[in-house]
């Protein structure tokens, strides 16, 4: 049903897509926050999705036994935050084949990713999406800080920015997140004018019933407008560079 919505949606707007669900959530706060589905069956969903919309479809995975089951079915298979820097998962994400979607730990410095980078080329992946999630700041607290992506793009890979879990509040409602999701279209804007490649939002249809993030997934009323909004930044981001070419204002060397 949500892969049908967003189809239209992005559709009617002409904008490229890919369908992301995860099956197993293990960064739960709570043992007994929802989890997911498990592996096998959320596949299978994912599979279905892919044939009835002949859309990408990517999911996280957080143990490296999953990856390979993982890159059988999704077309991207994506590393996630806290687990950006571990070796055995960067090393099973390159053996799928699959491009990867590589996170941004919320502890991570933009400019450390490379490190990251490093590791996935070394195992031979040479296709990666660099994401922007947010970064701690004191306690229960994340910011965005918008030099990450020019900083990330000099990994010459594209980058991108996930709109709901950077207005993430990790913990602060006592065993499970709580969230500010009326900043998002004001950083999915800035993002964009940033040059972004792509764009990340966890959407619901009925967010107080959802089962994870609750608090920070987008209502799908409100993703054609969110959408809309990106591109116009993004066409007048265009627009300028055009006219004034790229942003360089530092002294040459």
């Amino acid at each position: 049903m949500m892969a049908d919505r967003i189809s239209t949606i992005c559709t009617r707007l002409n904008v490229p897509w890919i369908y992301k669900s995860c099956y197993d959530k293990d960064c739960r706060s709570s043992p007994d926050s929802f989890h997911g589905i498990g592996l096998e069956k959320g596949l299978e969903i994912l599979s279905e999705v892919r044939r009835e919309f002949g859309v990408p479809v990517v999911s996280d995975f957080s143990v490296p036994d999953w990856a390979a089951a993982t890159g059988e079915v999704c077309d991207l298979v994506q590393v996630p935050a806290y687990l950006c820097r571990q070796t055995t998962i960067l090393k099973a994400a390159a053996a799928t084949g699959r491009p990867v979607h590589l996170k941004k730990g919320q502890y991570m410095s933009p400019w450390n990713m490379k490190n990251s980078v490093r590791k996935l080329e070394a195992a031979g992946c040479y296709e990666v999406l660099l994401t922007d999630r947010g970064t701690f700041l004191g306690y229960n607290m994340q910011v965005n800080d918008m030099t990450c992506f020019p900083i990330m793009a000099q990994t010459g890979y594209p980058v991108c920015f996930d709109g709901t879990h950077s207005i993430q509040m990790p913990t602060s409602m006592g065993n499970i997140s709580g969230g500010q999701r009326e900043f998002i279209p004001h950083l999915v804007r800035a993002a964009t004018a940033c040059g972004i490649n792509a764009l990340f939002m966890e959407t619901h249809d009925n967010p107080p019933a959802a089962l994870s993030d609750a608090n920070t997934v987008l209502d799908i009323q409100y993703l054609e407008n969110i959408l809309s909004q990106a591109q116009i930044v993004h066409t007048t981001r265009l627009e300028i560079l055009e006219k004034f070419g790229e942003d360089n204002v530092h002294p040459p060397s």
